[in-house]
């Protein structure tokens, strides 16, 4: 039996090009469709020629070349920005200390974090330093008639009422970087619908509260109204105008920070080389005075720390997850508060001296 065997696609059709469909298609719904700017049927336009101007070898032609180009997209170089702040800028205010000078970099001084050309104040490395003499008669006052005159109680306890719960949408949180240049200015925007901002404070600037209230009293011009462990509410003044805020350059990134000297010596100052490593080998066997946890508050850390060296001579502090860049910086409040000397960070755990101050105020005395 004689089977016939067909083929796909048969030879007596033939296959016709896409392009043609698109041409047939194109003349019969232009019958149809009226609109000239029919997307699928639009033709493109030609794409445009780009004149490119000769560059002679002289540098000084180059220089034209670049700068008519800028005239021609209507390119305009913008002046340094100019701010009346009375401070140098800094990325951080509460947790530097001017008066420790560094000892290293880790990137050059030319690089600015506000941007090249974008500030009329020379980066330091540090610090943006003022262009002028600051006078503080006159910072004093104009503070003053920002803030007018004092709430009263009544006044007080509404802010507070208002602005203290967790649930405050006016809420700025303040971090191991303590108060930085470009919290400034969130305060202000903050303040441009809202009396007070809470800001609420964690990890190591917990440790010394006083000096982030000054600084951001200082910093910002406002005034602390309440103050609960870590937390704040900061107002903005009666006589606050938005419109007239200061003016605030952000930093564009965070600087590196500078080398500073080592915090920790290999023989402590008043000790021998084996008294030294007697105390560091009794304070890791002795039992840790408190546990501090990662971003926690660290209010009362301090006060602890003094009553224990009332009996003790030297102490353990198990910061276990806090990280090694926080507990040196833990080491470094503790060393200025205390008092006290650092003599070992190890597995997380830092040991410290109360050193001979006592010993010598009792011979003193005596």
């Amino acid at each position: 039996m004689f089977v016939q065997r067909f083929q796909w696609p048969p030879k007596t059709l033939t296959r016709i090009p896409i392009s043609q469909f698109l041409y047939l298609s194109r003349i019969t719904n232009h019958t149809v469709s009226h609109d000239p700017y029919d997307p699928p049927f639009t033709p493109l336009s030609k794409p445009t020629k780009t004149t490119h101007k000769p560059l002679d070898k002289n540098k000084n032609s180059i220089v034209t070349v670049t700068r008519s180009t800028q005239q021609e997209l209507g390119v305009s170089r913008k002046p340094p920005l100019n701010s009346d702040l009375p401070f140098h800028f800094r990325y951080t205010y509460s947790e530097s200390n001017p008066a420790v000078d560094p000892i290293g970099y880790r990137e050059p001084k030319r690089f600015s974090p506000f941007g090249p050309g974008r500030l009329d104040r020379k980066w330091t490395g540090t610090a943006a330093l003022a262009p002028q003499e600051v006078d503080e008669e006159k910072v004093r006052v104009e503070r003053n008639r920002i803030l007018g005159d004092p709430l009263t109680d009544c006044e007080v306890e509404e802010l507070v009422e208002r602005y203290r719960h967790s649930d405050c949408s006016r809420q700025i949180n303040l971090g191991k970087g303590g108060v930085t240049h470009n919290m400034l200015d969130d305060i202000h925007n903050h303040w441009k619908r809202a009396e007070a901002v809470r800001i609420k404070c964690t990890g190591v600037p917990t440790l010394d509260m006083d000096n982030v209230c000054f600084h951001l009293e200082d910093k910002s011009g406002g005034k602390v109204i309440y103050r609960h462990k870590n937390v704040l509410l900061l107002y903005r003044g009666r006589n606050y105008d938005p419109k007239n805020r200061p003016v605030i350059p952000l930093m564009l990134w965070k600087p590196y920070a500078p080398i500073f000297p080592k915090l920790v010596k290999n023989i402590a100052d008043g000790l021998t080389f084996e008294e030294t490593k007697e105390m560091r080998d009794r304070g890791l066997k002795s039992l840790a005075l408190m546990k501090l946890t990662r971003n926690g508050v660290y209010v009362n850390v301090v006060e602890r720390v003094r009553e224990a060296f009332k009996t003790e001579e030297v102490l353990k502090l198990d910061c276990s997850y806090v990280g090694t860049s926080d507990c040196k910086r833990i080491g470094v409040k503790l060393r200025d508060l205390v008092p006290c000397v650092p003599i070992l960070f190890k597995d997380e755990q830092i040991i410290i001296w109360r050193g001979k101050i006592e010993e010598e105020e009792t011979l003193s005395t005596s």
